[in-house]
């Protein structure tokens, strides 16, 4: 089989590569991702290792980078994609790259510092000038100056207390909120010997940190005596108040205004110097740092990966393990010679025998990923076991569609999908971040798959919307059973329903040519006649499905050798499986072909019978389908019911048998050597059955790992889920019918409420077309909503429950793992 039904064939591959060319080499095979190396070094503390230093050094640049990346970031600008091959920096030019990057990082906090504060200082002229032209200055100090106050008494004796009083002034700026509280505080701690004035500035500031305009009040106060200033003093600084000098005479002030438009004028020329210088430094920012941040986590990852190597004891070489595809041998090859071809010494390459499982390994394309992310999401297969991806292409989206039948919601999907697969290569659809969008444009081709075979099955339940469609003429006469039965106006216009009766010549023509007949719709008994027909359908494709999954089993015994388990696993989960619900289908598909129109009345039920049958017993009421069915019955549940010993108890013994055969026969031989590791023909292959099956392998090791009781309870687990799900399985499969059912009726009451319901208002209204648009839109957003989106996530949730049905203990362990090759692709590029 090709690589997609199996995994690959997987080599365990050691690798020697010269000191002077050990970091090439692993550059070179991480652009190539041909290998996933084994750590040799696991007990090694990672702070003990030989690179931990240059990892170091990586770690601080991608710090450096990090904080580089925040202030481009912060300036409103974006680093683009970097282009082209990067590849990994030699070491000598790391030194280059950090001290480029400690210059720009130097450069940008410098500049940052020196904006902040000159910005600062601005801010600090910006409120100094609007506190000196708010205009409430001049008359509070004149007031104060040239007039008398009204405690100051007429007549003071000379050199008396208050011969040197004075009116005294604090002017500054505080944000509106803390105004009010502000002033509210001033008053109560001074008792009122101060006047205060607040006035808002009329231009907005903007703020020396956050860059954004800003509201500010300034503020005069007036005083005398210095304890009370004092408390003025304290209470502005708590408020953190900006508090400037503030002179009495007008021209002074005008003066000092003057200088400080023509100062704040002169900085805002400086700060514009600033931002330019600081727009430059940021431009090589946004050159300089896409392509090192992808270099210097391209070198991180080789000094990681040569930190997995051990040293040879002559310390000249480097020594890794590492899993590589056998087919991509003759290309790791060479690419290693071409990397050590510099250092004088080649790269050497050889496979080594494992006991180990290798990692399983399947190459997708961009059609079979999200499939085999399907696969892999009830766990990765183990090494070279068969891989249901390839039949889940098909048995999903055929499984989704049975749930999900309609023409019109199938073809919404399919074009949603066809949309996403035509502009997968646009750059602006492949880099699109929102993770929603990610996640169904990663499943387009499931997506595209599912509506089309949404359109399929819709076409066999004949709904486009929930409606019928007459593609092709019925197969019913409702002439002919009017001519022959005598329908009369009387008649007619007495019975509410009528009755089309097959047995009447010319009234059944013949079957549909595809799909159900549209005659279907317009009868009572529709919903009756598609829960009979979806329910059986749902039972065989179900039983067809398990009997698919019991089937891909055989390939991996015949693949691993187990001829053995072909007999007695294989052979009785078929009988149990087809004597017992194998049965059931055929009772249905020979109840369709045998009973007719005429003899429909009095059909037996297929329903007891098969109750009857695990009764060991009949109904005088229900006769039999054919004859012998009273003898098939009995003998077919008594055979399924001896395979479960024979699935429970086979393998045990078999095993147990070939492990006494075994070591019986190494006692016969003492003398003779055992089959050594590098004497097995492919030792990793041989390892890979369950772990009871390491009974027939040769050497001490298989000996000591079969246990008989750790065998046997593991068959029994398997016995016991095999039975017990053969039964619930087939209940789950029955979802089928449910979901198909509950769309149909949904689709149907979403198109009865809305759009005839809309139609018909419309009709009686004589409304024109356009007012109908609503209707329209309402109905389209409901059905995109409810039946694409919430019905569509159902059915597809539930298509994933009936292929976990599949996988569980018939041939799908899901005990494996991943390789996961060394590459740089994730890496930036």
């Amino acid at each position: 089989m090709g690589s997609m039904f199996r995994s690959e064939e997987v080599a365990l591959v050691q690798l020697f590569l010269p000191t002077a060319a050990a970091y090439a080499c692993v550059s070179q095979l991480g652009e190539l991702g041909l290998v996933e190396f084994r750590d040799l070094n696991a007990s090694v503390s990672a702070f003990q290792r030989r690179f931990v230093v240059d990892v170091r050094r990586c770690e601080e640049l991608e710090k450096t980078f990090a904080f580089l990346q925040e202030e481009v970031r912060q300036a409103g600008l974006t680093l683009p994609l970097p282009e082209g091959a990067l590849p990994a920096p030699l070491p000598r030019d790391l030194l280059h790259i950090q001290e480029e990057t400690d210059r720009l990082e130097q450069e940008l906090r410098d500049v940052r510092g020196n904006r902040q504060a000159l910005r600062a200082q601005l801010h600090q002229l910006q409120l100094h000038s609007a506190v000196l032209g708010q205009g409430h200055g001049p008359s509070l100090a004149a007031s104060h100056t040239d007039g008398p106050l009204e405690r100051t008494p007429l007549l003071q004796s000379p050199g008396g207390p208050h011969q040197d009083l004075r009116v005294n002034f604090v002017a500054g700026a505080v944000e509106p909120h803390k105004a009010a509280a502000l002033e509210r505080l001033l008053w109560r701690a001074c008792h009122g010997f101060l006047i205060a004035s607040f006035r808002d500035v009329e231009q907005q500031l903007e703020g020396p940190v956050t860059g954004e305009p800003a509201t500010w009040v300034t503020f005069l106060i007036s005083y005398w005596g210095e304890q009370i200033g004092q408390k003025i003093r304290k209470i502005t600084d708590c408020f953190h108040c900006h508090v400037f000098p503030f002179v009495e005479q007008e021209e002074a002030r005008r003066a000092a205004l003057q200088q400080l438009q023509q100062q704040s004028q002169e900085l805002q020329e400086v700060l514009g110097e600033t931002e330019h210088f600081l727009s430059q430094v940021l431009a090589r920012v946004q050159r300089l740092l896409p392509p090192w941040q992808v270099q210097i986590r391209k070198m991180k990852a080789v000094y990681l990966a040569l930190n997995q190597c051990s040293v040879s004891t002559t310390h000249k070489c480097l020594i890794a393990e590492a899993w590589c595809a056998t087919r991509d041998l003759p290309t790791l090859q060479q690419a290693l010679q071409g990397s050590s071809s510099e250092a004088g010494v080649s790269a050497v390459v050889h496979r080594i025998p494992c006991r180990d499982m290798p990692p399983t390994l399947i190459r997708t394309n961009r059609f079979t990923a999200s499939f085999q992310g399907i696969v892999d999401a009830y766990g990765v297969g183990r090494y070279q076991e068969v891989n249901p991806a390839p039949y889940t292409i098909i048995t999903f989206p055929f499984l989704f569609a049975v749930m999900f039948g309609d023409v019109g919601h199938g073809l919404l999907m399919f074009l949603f999908a066809l949309a996403m697969v035509l502009a997968e290569n646009r750059p602006a659809v492949k880099t699109a971040q929102n993770e929603i969008w990610r996640t169904f444009f990663e499943g387009r081709y499931l997506l595209l798959l599912m509506g089309l075979f949404s359109v399929y099955t819709g076409f066999i339940y004949n709904e486009c919307f929930s409606c019928a469609t007459a593609v092709f003429p019925s197969g019913w006469s409702v002439a002919a059973m009017a001519n022959q039965s005598g329908w009369s106006d009387a008649f007619l216009a007495q019975q509410p329903l009528l009755s089309l009766d097959p047995n009447v010549t010319g009234v059944f023509l013949g079957p549909y040519p595809f799909g159900i007949d549209p005659v279907w719709s317009l009868a009572v008994n529709h919903l009756s006649f598609l829960n009979s027909f979806k329910m059986k359908m749902s039972v065989i494709l179900g039983v067809t499905h398990m009997t698919f999954g019991v089937v891909l089993g055989v390939f991996n015994h015949m693949h691993f050798g187990q001829w053995h388990r072909l007999l007695l696993e294989t052979l009785p989960e078929l009988v149990f499986l087809l004597g017992l619900f194998g049965y059931l289908v055929f009772l249905v598909a020979y109840k369709w072909l045998r009973v007719t129109a005429a003899s429909a009345a009095s059909a037996p039920s297929i329903l007891i019978h098969f109750i009857n049958m695990f009764l060991f017993s009949s109904s005088p009421t229900n006769r039999p389908l054919f004859s012998g069915q009273e003898v098939v019955q009995p003998t077919l549940v008594v055979l399924a019911l001896a395979m479960v010993p024979v699935l429970l108890l086979g393998t045990p013994l078999f095993l147990h048998r070939e492990h006494r055969r075994c070591h019986s026969r190494r006692r016969q031989q003492p003398d003779k050597d055992t089959a050594g590791l590098l004497d097995l023909p492919d030792t990793s292959l041989a390892s890979q059955g369950s772990d009871e099956e390491k009974a027939g392998c040769p050497g001490d090791q298989a000996e000591a790992e079969f246990v008989l009781s750790e065998v046997f309870m593991h068959q029994a687990i398997h016995t016991i889920e095999f039975c017990l799900g053969c039964i619930s399985n087939t209940a789950s499969y029955l979802r089928l019918w449910a979901l198909s059912l509950a769309h149909a009726q949904l689709s149907q009451v979403l198109w009865a409420m809305v759009m005839r319901a809309g139609l018909s208002l419309g009709g009686e209204m004589g409304v024109a077309a356009v007012v109908l648009v609503p209707v329209f839109a309402a109905f389209a957003v409901m059905t995109v909503a409810i039946l694409l989106v919430m019905e569509g996530l159902s059915a597809f949730l539930h298509a994933l429950r009936l292929h976990w049905v599949e996988f569980q203990n018939k041939f799908y362990s899901g005990t494996g793992y991943k390789l996961s090759p060394f590459t740089f692709a994730v890496e930036g590029e």
